[in-house]
């Protein structure tokens, strides 16, 4: 039965890296477009989505506010500095 299980995986593996040659696709093109959503679109609003929560966490005297008022800011940090660290990180290999 796990032979069967290894084959079937394989099989999709192989479909899953072959399909797009076999299309004239450019997986590249496509991971640069779900790159280029997630970090002007996602990023930014989760790091948003952070900053409220951790205000709401203040608001509502949490005793953890501070801590996530610092996890907030790091990851707007992160967030909105994302497509800068990319382009640094591609300068870096390339």
């Amino acid at each position: 039965m796990k032979k069967n299980k290894y084959l079937k995986t394989i099989i999709l593996l192989l479909t899953i890296t072959l399909l797009p040659t076999l299309g004239f696709c450019s997986v590249e093109s496509t991971l640069s477009a779900i790159q280029g959503k997630l970090t002007s679109t996602i990023l930014p609003l989760v790091a948003i989505l952070g900053l409220v929560f951790a205000a709401f966490s203040f608001i509502s005297g949490n005793e953890n506010a501070r801590t996530h008022l610092k996890l907030a800011i790091f990851g707007v940090i992160i967030g909105f500095s994302a497509p800068s660290i990319i382009a640094f990180l591609r300068g870096m290999v390339n």
